[in-house]
């Protein structure tokens, strides 16, 4: 006999009888009420490239649902493409938007009582925002990625959506023409998806694979190609299986799933967003685990074996033909965990069963990697007690990753993006930016990329260190660049206390952060300092900054219990 569902309601029971009559009036069927109801998560917007197919993939998704014998409510939420939406309030809407989608679908699916979801995922903050809403509901769930973008040429150049933000800052600084530029943005995109290379997105969608939350072989994949659909219908047909077997993420999303994620992120050098997302996902699922000591215990064994741009000359078109996170997944088999439950029912070592890389030139086997060295790490220490991210790439900066320099001090991006045109940062300085974090940006504002895309510009990536409690771009891959510093200097973090001048010491090898200040030199900085309140927000971001916890639990708004 099948399972119960949770969607079914007593016949007569005022719940029942409201749903009965709405849903009769929708052209539903007595048989229709009796299936699995399944949502089909949909962030459709005509605001964003990343965004603009998915009402296609949801019209397939939703056929392959009814055809698999459940019934198919397609349900919206925002739609943030961090290009977009980051115009307003210093980019604060970028990762404020990840919490609003899961707090969206938890309206519609939850009070509802849906049975399960399906998700399409795309643009940066829709994956992750989908994996803690599953963590979150714990009912059957099954990600479909929706794809990346074609790029196209300019001058008889590849250019694509990381050449125009480089470019835009160039052309701040004089170094390339309006007019080029004008042309390189007419010509960077040519059809629907996400930026095309190994940015957050790509980074994500492979970490959704890594996780067991897609199908084997769905990341990365371009988007609105036959393969794309043919694992939008699979999903689709999937999930009405998975509702019946009663199979959820909190049998998926193990201690050893966000391991193997980790490990994912590592081996393609991906986008240190994703310590952050991965964390906040733990958070929802109720799992014990401290991703960010996760990803410096693996990156002691876990090479890079990908070099898709920005990190090296490869395409993601060329990871997707040389198997995508399903090849590089295989690669890495020695150091996951292969028991691991996937959305297929079966362990993945089930899924990478057979399975070969098809160009071992763009994914290296361990023992040939493009670089032995960790591509992100976590650093702690007097100038961040709780932790700090660095993204060292394939190359590490100069002298074994060890860089020591007084602090140039701004608490305003604008500021920061104007010294570093006056020429107020020399080589050997280290360019401190504050006041960007989740309570003072507040959310994180994403604008603290254009101060470093104002250092590739001025040619100083490789003279000076960055950083910051902000976020960072996943095209942010050069030199010494350091992020999302924690404690903020919002709450009173020590990056609060740094004065012009101050000698800030980071070490790779050692993960360490420090700020050689005298500790009662510090205790009078804080003194003197006092209560500091936060910067004033308005509207949704006022929510999010009263609300939002701490970078350790991912910056989520409300921790839950453990359950």
């Amino acid at each position: 006999m099948p399972r119960a569902l949770r969607s079914n309601f007593e016949p007569g029971s005022p719940r029942e009888a409201v749903r009965r009559a709405q849903w009769k009036a929708l052209g539903l069927s007595d048989a229709d009420m009796l299936k699995p109801k399944i949502a089909v998560v949909n962030s459709s917007s005509e605001l964003a490239i990343c965004f603009s197919h998915l009402d296609g993939i949801a019209r397939v998704v939703k056929d392959a649902v009814r055809e698999a014998g459940g019934l198919p409510f397609e349900i919206r939420t925002a739609a943030p493409s961090d290009f977009i939406i980051s115009a307003a309030k210093g980019g604060g809407y970028m990762l404020a938007s990840r919490d609003l989608i899961v707090n969206d679908m938890e309206i519609a699916v939850e009070g509802a009582q849906l049975d399960g979801m399906i998700c399409l995922s795309s643009c940066d903050k829709t994956p992750p925002a989908h994996l803690m809403a599953a963590g979150r509901f714990n009912i059957p769930t099954i990600l479909v990625i929706c794809g990346y973008q074609p790029s196209g040429y300019f001058e008889g150049k590849h250019v694509d959506i990381e050449e125009v933000f480089i470019g835009s800052v160039r052309a701040m600084f004089g170094k390339l023409s309006k007019e080029t530029l004008a042309g390189m943005c007419d010509h960077a995109i040519t059809g629907p998806g996400v930026c095309a290379g190994m940015g957050t997105a790509n980074s994500m969608h492979i970490v959704c694979e890594a996780l067991g939350m897609t199908l084997p072989g769905a990341a990365p994949v371009l988007a609105n190609s036959p393969r794309m659909f043919d694992f939008a219908r699979q999903s689709g047909r999937r999930i009405v299986e998975m509702v019946w077997e009663d199979l959820t993420p909190r049998q998926i999303l193990t201690p050893g799933a966000f391991r193997n994620a980790a490990a994912s992120v590592l081996a393609v050098s991906g986008s240190i967003n994703c310590v952050k997302h991965l964390q906040a996902t733990a958070v929802e699922a109720g799992v014990d685990v401290d991703l960010f000591s996760t990803f410096n215990e693996l990156g002691e064994h876990v090479p890079v074996l990908s070099a898709v741009a920005p990190n090296g000359p490869d395409t993601i078109d060329a990871f997707e033909a040389a198997g995508g996170a399903r090849a590089l997944l295989a690669q890495l088999q020695p150091l996951l965990d292969l028991d691991a439950l996937t959305v297929t029912g079966r362990p993945l070592r089930d899924n990478l069963a057979g399975v070969a890389v098809s160009n071992p030139a763009v994914i290296r086997p361990l023992d040939n990697p493009f670089a032995a060295h960790a591509s992100i790490v976590v650093l702690r220490g007097s100038l961040a007690p709780d932790s700090a991210i660095v993204r060292p790439g394939l190359q590490r900066p100069g002298n074994e990753g060890r860089f020591t320099g007084a602090a140039v001090v701004y608490d305003d991006v604008q500021e920061a993006i104007g010294g570093v045109q006056r020429g107020e940062l020399k080589p050997g300085q280290v360019l401190v930016l504050r006041g960007c974090g989740p309570k003072g940006g507040p959310a994180m504002a994403g604008s603290a990329s254009r101060v470093v895309f104002a250092i590739y510009a001025a040619g100083l990536e490789e003279q000076v260190a960055f950083v910051s409690d902000g976020q960072l771009s996943g095209l942010c891959n050069k030199g010494m660049t350091i992020a999302e510093v924690s404690p903020e200097s919002a709450v009173g973090g020590p990056l609060a206390l740094v004065e012009n001048g101050d000698r800030i010491l980071i070490d790779l090898d050692a993960r360490t952060l420090d700020l050689d200040v005298p500790a009662e030199e510090m205790e009078a900085r804080r003194t003197r300092r006092g209560d500091v309140p936060l910067p004033a927000a308005t509207g949704y971001l006022s929510i999010y900054q009263r609300s939002v916890q701490p970078m350790s639990t991912g910056a989520v708004l409300v921790k839950p219990e453990r359950r």
